[in-house]
C-alpha cells in the first residue's frame, strides 16, 4: 500500500501538481441564500487552483444568521470562513474575540482597498481589521425606461421636475413610485434614497464634526420633502410590504422605485425584459449637488479558532483578489469592493459613477454602535412621520434625544 501511495505522489509531482500536506475541507457560512449558485461557481474556480482544499458553502435565513453564527462561535465551533456584517454588526462579533485579525501580512490585497471599505470592517477602538469587504450598496432611484419613454419623460434635474414627472405618470394611470413602508427597514431606505441630496453634504460634514444634530434645519427640511413625495406612492403604501413593493415595480405597474443598487439584480430576476435607468434624487435647484447614500455591505472573515487557518487564509486571499472581484461583479450584478474591477453591465457602471458623489448611509454607517440603534430609531420615526403621528421637527428631536443615550456629541 505504501508503495502505491508513494508512486501516486511521484506521478502527480511529474505532472506538476502540488499536493497539500493533508486534504482540508473549509466550511463557509453566509446569509445570502439567493446567491448560492454563484458562490458555488466561485468556489469551484478556487478549488481548481488549490487542489486538496475544498469549501462547503452553507447559507442561512438572513434574519436568523446573526443569532445562528453567534451561538456557534460562542460554543467554540462555527464555520472556518464566514460572512461578517459591517460597522456595528462587525464589532459585536469581533469584540468577543471570535475573528482572526487581518492585515497586509496575511491578506496583502487589503492594502489596496478604499479606506471607507476597510473602515466598515475595522474596530474603531483598536483599528484592527477583521474582514475583507465584499460589496458596496447605493441608495438611489430606479426607473422603468419604457414607461418614461412612452410618457415623454427624462431623468429629473430638479425637485419640481420630479413632481411634474410624477403628476404625468399618475395622470396616465401609472403609479409614480412602487414603494411601500410596512417593512421597517424600507423607511430607512427612503431617507437614504430621497433625502441625501436635500440635506446636503454640508449637513453631513457638520454632523460628523459635532456641529449639528438631527434637529438641524437642513435635515428637517429634507424630511419634509420626503413626506411630500409620498403623495405619489401607492394608495395604502404604509401597509405595503417590501416584496409587494418590488412586484409593483418589476411588473411595470410603477414608474420609479426608491431602493438600493442591489435591487437591479432582483428586478432583472423577476422580470428579465425590464429596462431600467437610475438617477440620484435631484435637489431644489438644477445646480444642487446630487447625492446618493452609500455603505459597504459586509465582508469575509476567518474564525479565530479554525483548525484550518492556512487554508482559510488562502481562501480569503482569493476572495480579496481582483479575479474574484470581477467574477462577483459579473455574476451577481453587484458593485464589488475589490479595487480595479470593471463593470460590463452599463447600470453597474452608472452606479459606480454616481458613487463619486455620495455621502454615507448615515444611520447604518455611523449610528449602529450603541443602543438604541440609530437605524431602529429612524425606521420607527419615519413610520410615525408618514402616518401623521409626528412632524419632521419631532422626528429630528426624537432621533437626537434617543442617540444621546450613547452618542457623546449629542449629550448636553
Amino acid at each position: 500500500m505504501k508503495k502505491l501511495i508513494l508512486s501516486g505522489i511521484v506521478a502527480l509531482s511529474a505532472l506538476g501538481v502540488s499536493m497539500p500536506a493533508w486534504a482540508q475541507e473549509l466550511s463557509f457560512w453566509s446569509w445570502r441564500q439567493e446567491d448560492k449558485a454563484q458562490y458555488e461557481k466561485f468556489i469551484k474556480a478556487f478549488e481548481e487552483k488549490n487542489p486538496g482544499v475544498t469549501v462547503k458553502f452553507e447559507t442561512f435565513e438572513a434574519t436568523n444568521y446573526n443569532t445562528i453564527l453567534s451561538t456557534a462561535l460562542a460554543g467554540g465551533s462555527g464555520p472556518d470562513v464566514l460572512f461578517a456584517r459591517a460597522y456595528g454588526g462587525l464589532e459585536n462579533v469581533a469584540n468577543a474575540g471570535y475573528l482572526l485579525p487581518l492585515d497586509k501580512s496575511n491578506v496583502p490585497a487589503l492594502e489596496n482597498f478604499a479606506p471607507a471599505a476597510i473602515a466598515a470592517e475595522t474596530m474603531r477602538s483598536t483599528k484592527v481589521t477583521y474582514a475583507v469587504p465584499f460589496a458596496s450598496q447605493t441608495m438611489l432611484v430606479i426607473y422603468n425606461k419604457d414607461i418614461f419613454d412612452a410618457n415623454g419623460l427624462k431623468e429629473p434635474e430638479t425637485w419640481d421636475e420630479l413632481v411634474q414627472a410624477s403628476e404625468k405618470l399618475k395622470g396616465a394611470g401609472i403609479m409614480p413610485f412602487g414603494n411601500g413602508t410596512a417593512t421597517a427597514w424600507q423607511n430607512e431606505v427612503m431617507v437614504g434614497g430621497i433625502a441625501s441630496t436635500l440635506m446636503g453634504r454640508g449637513f453631513y460634514d457638520d454632523l460628523m464634526a459635532g456641529k449639528a444634530d438631527f434637529t438641524d434645519k437642513r435635515y428637517v427640511e429634507a424630511l419634509t420633502k420626503l413626506k411630500e413625495i409620498t403623495k405619489y406612492f401607492p394608495d395604502g403604501f404604509i401597509g405595503l410590504d417590501y416584496a409587494s413593493s418590488q412586484q409593483l415595480f418589476a411588473s411595470g405597474m410603477a414608474g420609479m422605485f426608491v431602493g438600493g443598487s442591489y435591487e437591479l439584480a432582483n428586478f432583472k430576476k423577476q422580470n428579465p425584459d425590464i429596462k431600467m435607468g437610475i438617477f440620484a434624487m435631484p435637489g431644489m435647484k438644477a445646480d444642487d449637488e446630487k447625492l446618493v447614500a452609500q455603505y459597504f455591505d459586509g465582508g469575509y472573515a476567518v474564525n479565530a479558532k479554525t483548525p484550518h487557518k492556512e487554508a482559510a487564509l488562502k481562501f480569503v486571499n482569493f476572495l480579496a483578489s481582483q479575479e474574484f472581484g470581477q467574477m462577483f461583479a459579473d455574476e451577481l450584478n453587484n458593485i464589488s469592493a475589490v479595487p480595479g474591477v470593471s463593470f460590463k453591465d452599463p447600470l453597474l457602471a452608472e452606479v459606480a459613477e454616481l458613487n463619486k458623489n455620495s455621502i454615507p448611509y448615515i444611520m447604518l454607517v455611523h449610528f449602529r454602535f450603541g443602543e438604541p440603534s440609530g437605524s431602529v430609531l429612524l425606521q420607527g420615526e419615519i413610520q410615525k412621520l408618514l402616518s401623521e403621528k409626528a412632524t419632521p421637527e419631532e422626528v429630528g428631536k426624537n432621533l437626537t434625544t434617543g442617540l444621546a443615550a450613547w452618542y457623546e456629541p449629542f449629550k448636553k
